[in-house]
């Protein structure tokens, strides 16, 4: 049986310095995919963008500066978090206070404890579906 946990959480998308406004976006974690997170954007008047990265790179991101490639995590100011998605040359900065994304990543930590991602007995099952998933989410937003 598959288990997810997810949650709302309101990000700024920051435009430019100038221009910033707020959207919601819906994380979740769920097991057959134990090792992810996916963050689903809904922005004003296009079609809801998916993207899924390592749950290991949001957690470390909400306390010190992670990843070196696609997902840069890293907090700021007192409580806030920002995520940079980049894709070729275009890239997309939100804004999200640390409380929620901690919160979230509590839920998932208690369904799936960091480190025992690979103890699920049904995970290399689903691998394929898995893959399949996310190739169909990819083909979907892109």
């Amino acid at each position: 049986m598959h288990e997810s946990v997810q949650a709302e959480v309101m990000m700024s998308f920051l435009v430019s310095e100038e221009l910033s406004f707020r959207i919601p976006v819906e994380l979740r974690y769920e097991t057959w995919d134990p090792y992810a997170v996916r963050l689903t954007f809904h922005l004003p008047g296009d079609a809801p963008v998916t993207w899924a990265f390592g749950r290991e790179l949001l957690s470390e991101g909400v306390g010190r500066p992670c990843g070196d490639g696609d997902v840069r995590i890293r907090p700021v100011a007192a409580d806030e978090v920002l995520i940079r998605l980049q894709v070729a040359g275009d890239q997309a900065l939100f804004r999200s206070s640390a409380a929620p994304l901690v919160a979230f990543l509590d839920r998932a930590d208690r369904l799936v404890p960091p480190g025992q991602e690979g103890t699920l007995g049904s995970f290399d099952a689903h691998l394929d579906e898995a893959l399949d998933r996310i190739l169909a989410e990819e083909q979907s937003t892109g």
